[in-house]
């Protein structure tokens, strides 16, 4: 089977999570950080899904699962502890084509939630399509002791300089050339960056050049 990496907006889009327990809770909490609109649905649930609810942060229909939950849903979660209700989930969002995810079941996935590293807007995602979710884990600590704690700072700079590159100069080779020389050298926010001296004497350069 060969998986489709994305990374998908889901700002405003309805996403409607069964179960509220310790399969569903992390999901919730994932897809409230991806700014999506959240509808649980569960007669019971941990108390930081109760502290989500009563925050405004999600809406809770606090009842078991009943056909035609997932109307008008973008994406669905099916995480409580029985396998059937879970199936249930699938083929509702399967018949209403709406991508679904059943917690721990593959078999019954249209998506897999990767184990993912995050410094600021810089994101790493591992997915090992549901085989090894430990194996998944264990890269993700790997990666994350590797990886840099001010990387998503450093991201931001980048993007900062980035822009001020791309309106300074013209699409070119040379452009393209110092974009990638920039990603490989410590940016910073200050004005007397090496990169970003870098980058303005880069880009009076080829100003003088077509002159």
């Amino acid at each position: 089977m060969s998986l489709f990496p994305i990374f998908m907006k889901l700002t405003g889009r309805r996403a409607v999570v069964v179960g509220a327990g310790n399969i569903a809770a992390s999901k919730i909490v994932s897809l409230r950080e991806a700014e999506a609109i959240v509808t649980v649905i569960a007669p019971e649930g941990l108390p930081q899904i109760e502290e989500l609810a009563a925050a405004g942060e999600i809406e809770w229909l606090r009842r078991p699962y009943v056909a035609g939950d997932l109307d008008g849903a973008f994406i669905a979660v099916a995480g409580t502890a029985t396998p059937e209700v879970n199936r249930a989930v699938y083929a509702e969002a399967r018949a209403k084509d709406i991508l679904c995810n059943a917690v721990d079941d593959p078999p019954f996935c249209d998506f897999y939630f990767p184990s993912v590293v995050k410094r600021g807007d810089l994101q790493i995602a591992i997915s090992t399509a549901g085989e090894s979710p430990a194996l998944a884990m264990r890269l993700r600590k790997e990666i994350n002791a590797a990886l840099p704690a001010d990387g998503g700072e450093w991201l931001m700079e980048l993007g900062r300089l980035r822009r001020e590159v791309l309106a300074a100069e013209p699409q070119s080779e040379g452009r393209k050339a110092l974009l990638h020389q920039l990603a490989e050298r410590s940016v910073c926010g200050a004005e007397f960056c090496p990169s970003r001296q870098i980058a303005r004497a880069h880009a009076a350069e080829v100003v003088e050049s077509v002159k």
